[in-house]
């Protein structure tokens, strides 16, 4: 008896299980009547109709010859193999049944299937479903079976119940603060926002789903209904999670009447702290960089074939051979952030790599002769529609930093195709879904990693740190920042699946994969799970979809004016620079 009063069914237990065995009285049946054998000829079913009158029963009194005659009323006209999967269905959910119905059944499934899936509706495909539960041969087929059979029939109360409301099926409730009535049995409210349970229901499912030849067809039928049906608590919940966020990203746009809307412009120089306004401005790069020499020659070979005046690039970990190589331009200054250098700074070597790279980048900045620095990864290209001195000659004199959104480039084979978010191609976000169509829900803005994008600063600033994504004055993000036109950073971070798979362990745990406090189930409990349920297929499954330049995904990206072409030519360009590849 629960704690809060009496049962609310009377009887309890008990009388719950009679009320239950009760209809399960085995269906009797008179002589001469009886299911067809288990080597029963299947396909002259699919085209013998279903004489409504039921003639091969007429006059029998037994209670499988009124079941007989109420299915064939009901399947009047339609082929005669419906019929029998449903006196099948009948028989089986009595306490007795004929010894070869659980085999028959299990029969039609494995030889049958799309013809049932195409003929029978979703309210029998449910009840075959709930037999697999009970009669399935296999672990697997009785594990789905019943799993979805809970799932189902609680979905029939709740949406029984719903109906009583005055809101239809596919109309969401309104976004509003929720009762505070705690749930039954104490439970915690589902995070409609954040939540992931509804998530991990569905995607567990569908697992277990596949794990069985037989039941497959069916179980994942029915998860398909399921999620394209725009009437269940699952649809309803998604459309009050997107438009609570719709009402946040607004809310973030405009801040509250008679609020500091947080304005912080970094005081630029005068033009003559820039140098002669009649030369091109000067720019150049830093960049903290841990990577094989090959890598690095690449990424020093682009920004000088652009027109850099000086790259400084800092090697995180003692690296001679790169180190010589790399020096033998006169446009490369090599640090080498050993135990030497790190003993003469202010501060001991942080543990974050990231700490490190704002370090660096900020010495850089306050030490450099040049008018322009942009702050990198080795796994960044700058991407401009034009000569970088030209453009940047042009940019307003106001403007303190130059924004580099990211694209992401995309694996197959070469350098030249980068895709963009949803946004910077005018789009809503809701075609995330139809261009990944397994984890577009899971990826901000379709990306692997930042959308934040990079900087190239006007040098000369006093106060002001060089960050990864911002341009800091007085400890806070400067905010005279703005784009120019066609001007991009191109993220190679992850060509190919072997690189990918390398760096998952630590971008789950240390980068950009890790997780970002309550921020819902994303891209790391979706790479955690992959891992963990499907392995090495899942996770090639993920990035089939999501990184490689398949025909189906440069397709979709193109018709949604995601897609931009940019031939990098990396190792010819090192070739031009250094006059040789480095080994390996």
């Amino acid at each position: 008896m629960s704690d809060r009063g009496r049962p609310i069914y009377p009887g309890g237990f008990p009388a719950i299980v009679r009320q239950m065995e009760a209809r399960r009285e085995p269906l009797g049946y008179a002589p001469g009547e009886a299911l067809p054998p288990l080597d029963v000829s299947l396909e002259p079913l699919k085209t013998t109709r279903v004489d409504p009158d039921a003639p091969d029963v007429a006059g029998s009194t037994s209670s499988y010859a009124r079941k007989r005659r109420d299915l064939s009323a009901e399947f009047a006209g339609q082929p005669e193999l419906l019929l029998l999967h449903g006196l099948l269905i009948a028989n089986l959910r009595r306490r007795d049944y004929p010894d070869h119905a659980p085999a028959l059944f299990q029969r039609l499934w494995a030889e049958q299937s799309g013809f049932l899936l195409a003929s029978l509706d979703a309210r029998w495909l449910v009840s075959a479903i709930t037999t697999f539960g009970d009669h399935g041969h296999t672990d697997a087929q009785r594990h789905i079976g019943q799993s979805l059979s809970m799932l189902f029939a609680m979905m029939k109360l709740y949406e029984t119940e719903r109906v009583f409301s005055d809101k239809p099926p596919d109309q969401p409730h309104d976004w509003t603060a929720p009762p505070k009535s705690p749930l039954a049995l104490g439970m915690d409210r589902y995070a409609i926002v954040g939540g992931g349970l509804d998530v991990n229901l569905l995607a567990g499912l569908w697992q277990q789903a596949r794990d069985d030849r037989v039941i497959a067809p069916l179980a994942c039928h029915l998860l398909e209904l399921l999620i394209r049906d725009d009437r269940t608590v699952f649809a309803r919940l998604r459309k009050m999670r997107a438009k609570r966020k719709t009402q946040r990203a607004a809310a973030s746009r405009q801040p509250p009447a008679g609020a500091d809307r947080g304005s912080n412009p970094a005081p630029v120089p005068g033009p003559k702290a820039q140098g002669d306004a009649r030369t091109p401005p000067r720019w150049g790069l830093v960049s903290l960089v841990r990577a094989p020499l090959a890598q690095i020659a690449r990424f020093a070979a682009h920004h000088l074939s652009l027109g850099a005046a000086r790259l400084y690039l800092h090697l995180d970990a003692p690296d001679p051979a790169a180190a010589v190589f790399l020096a033998q331009h006169p446009a490369i200054e090599v640090i080498t952030c050993d135990d030497t250098y790190w003993n003469a700074q202010k501060k001991p070597r942080m543990e974050q790599h990231q700490l490190r790279q704002l370090w660096v980048a900020t010495r850089t900045y306050r030490r450099t002769d040049l008018d322009w620095l942009a702050h990198v990864d080795v796994d960044e290209f700058m991407l401009p529609p034009a000569p970088m001195g030209e453009m940047l000659a042009q940019v307003d004199r106001d403007t303190a930093a130059v924004l580099m959104p990211p694209v992401e480039q995309l694996a197959g084979g070469d350098d030249t195709l980068f895709k963009t978010t949803a946004r910077m191609a005018g789009r809503d976000k809701s075609v995330l879904e139809d261009i990944y169509p397994t984890f577009g829900p899971y990826l901000r803005g379709g990306y692997l990693s930042h959308l934040e994008g990079k900087l190239i600063a006007r040098t000369g600033i006093p106060e002001v740190r060089l960050g990864l994504h911002a341009l800091l004055y007085r400890g806070t993000a400067a905010t005279n920042i703005a784009p120019l036109n066609g001007f991009y950073i191109g993220h190679a971070h992850a060509t190919d699946w072997n690189s990918f798979r390398r760096r998952l362990d630590y971008r789950l745990d240390h980068g950009s994969y890790k997780k970002r406090g309550d921020s819902g189930f994303r891209l790391h409990d979706m790479l955690q799970y992959l891992r963990r349920e499907e392995g090495e297929e899942g996770l090639r499954s993920f990035f089939s979809e999501v990184c490689e330049a398949t025909p189906e995904l440069v397709s979709r990206l193109r018709h949604n004016d995601m897609l931009i072409a940019r031939n990098l030519d990396l190792d010819a360009k090192v070739r031009d620079i250094f006059g040789t590849l480095p080994e390996g």
